[in-house]
């Protein structure tokens, strides 16, 4: 009697699961490898840094289905990727292109690396032992004296 339970209860289970899956026909294999190289390297906006076919947000899936779409109509790649940059902005795509707003993405850690090795190496710098400074035999007398003149005026301010 449990097994038979378990049994309806796995079934019940893996039939939801395969009814959540998106299934697409395609005209040609050349369509859908093209839909799955668009759905890798398209990211999903709501999600952070997943691209839209490893997304389950709605908004990743209105983006597969309009994929879908536009391949069927016949749209190339760039087009395709222009379309979803113009609707979502660059941060749609893995590769966003070089522009003045996008300057920090594409240069940012090179100027963040060469700042951080600048600070190391300035610090190493200053952590250096000074060099030994010679003092002359009429500097130590005039050192001596000044510290006897110092004690002298310590001593004469005492009760």
């Amino acid at each position: 009697m449990i097994r038979a339970l378990m049994f309806i209860l796995m079934c019940t289970v893996t039939g939801i699961a395969l009814a959540t899956i998106d299934a697409y026909e395609f005209n040609s294999m050349e369509d859908e490898q093209r839909f799955r190289q668009l759905v890798e390297e398209l990211r999903c906006p709501k999600c952070q840094n997943q691209n839209i076919s490893d997304s389950n947000a709605p908004l990743a899936k209105d983006i597969k289905d309009r994929t879908f779409k536009l391949i069927n109509e016949g749209k190339s790649n760039r087009e395709i990727t222009d379309y979803m940059v113009e609707r979502y902005g660059d941060f749609v795509t893995y590769r966003p292109p070089m522009r003045p707003v996008t300057w920090f993405l594409w240069f940012g850690p090179f100027v963040l690396a060469l700042l951080a090795a600048a600070i190391i190496f300035m610090r190493k710098l200053a952590q250096r032992s000074p060099s030994i400074i010679q003092v002359t035999p009429e500097q130590e007398a005039k050192v001596q004296e000044l510290l006897k003149q110092l004690d002298q005026n310590d001593n004469a301010k005492q009760p």
